[in-house]
């Protein structure tokens, strides 16, 4: 039976560290295993993953392209044809969807559009919808609530 005092470590896991700069007799003395001279033997003298050695990097060769537009709204997207399929109990709003994984968890805001047909009655709540689907969720006997942005 192998108790704890016993257990001891296979025999090449422990290795010594290696010392350097102890001077000549240990083989790493002088220059440290750093080689002679250049930026890579200085202190401090680390060189960033992305240098390319002088060159004209990568990301400064290509040309920015387009606009990015910082104030951008993302909305979560959902068809009325989707809203038919689900059952909704109360109130359907972007915590309902995100809940059901209709949308995903980073968008803040919801959006109801009108590619599909809708034969209940239900009440939604969102940030922006399109005319059509205001329409089939009113002619369907539902409600549409705007919420602030």
């Amino acid at each position: 039976m192998i108790t704890l005092k016993d257990l001891r470590p296979s025999s090449n896991s422990k290795k010594k560290k290696k010392r350097v700069g102890r001077g000549p007799g240990s083989g790493h003395g002088k220059t440290s295993c750093r080689g002679q001279k250049g930026q890579k033997s200085r202190s401090g003298g680390s060189i960033a993953p992305w240098f390319q050695g002088g060159q004209m990097p990568l990301y400064r060769q290509l040309a920015k392209r387009g606009f990015k537009n910082p104030f951008r709204k993302e909305y979560g997207v959902l068809n009325v044809g989707t809203l038919n399929e689900i059952e909704v109990d109360g109130v359907f709003d972007i915590e309902a969807a995100k809940a059901r994984g209709l949308v995903r968890k980073r968008h803040k805001l919801l959006k109801i559009l009108g590619e599909g047909e809708i034969q209940k009655a239900v009440h939604v709540r969102a940030h922006a919808i399109s005319n059509s689907a205001r329409q089939k969720i009113e002619a369907a006997g539902g409600t549409v609530e705007l919420v602030e942005k």
